[in-house]
């Protein structure tokens, strides 16, 4: 049962929490406040991308106080639906121990840091990351009905 009687809790969810699932996590707290909690994990953590924080920042999004943590951080008791956004993560939802009878809802994002790996430039590297940003604001903006769930 959620955390919030008003508002849908909602677990972003990717490999490291370092990128896609702090945008997600971003987007619906500026986005989706009203009727989104917002929290955002990952399967592997490994720290917050500053990259990621430059962009969600130039859109007005501040995620620089964000933390990167794992998934067993979470009593997931208090979740309605975990939302995956990587395929990474996606895969290893079943074998999360308690994520069973939780909904989940699977949306797969590329991953700017491997994209911007061969980046010739830093300005070239931040176009991958602001596509992604984009992406997932566009899709946080159909929630909560994207997540099979209505306002609560």
């Amino acid at each position: 049962m959620s955390a919030s009687p008003s508002r849908i809790r909602v677990l972003f969810l990717c490999t490291g929490n370092s990128c896609r699932s702090q945008m997600a996590e971003g987007w619906a707290r500026a986005l989706r406040a009203d009727s989104i909690d917002a929290c955002s994990a990952g399967t592997d953590p490994h720290g917050l991308n500053p990259l990621a924080v430059r962009v969600m920042q130039e859109a007005g999004v501040d995620i620089s106080g964000h933390v990167s943590q794992a998934v067993d951080a979470f009593d997931l008791s208090t979740i309605d639906v975990v939302a995956t956004v990587c395929d990474a993560a996606h895969e290893q939802c079943p074998v999360i121990p308690g994520l069973k009878g939780i909904r989940q809802v699977h949306r797969s994002f590329d991953d700017p840091p491997r994209l911007a790996r061969d980046a010739a430039s830093e300005e070239e590297a931040l176009g991958h990351y602001r596509r992604v940003r984009d992406e997932i604001r566009a899709w946080v903006e159909t929630m909560p009905g994207s997540l099979g769930v209505s306002d609560k």
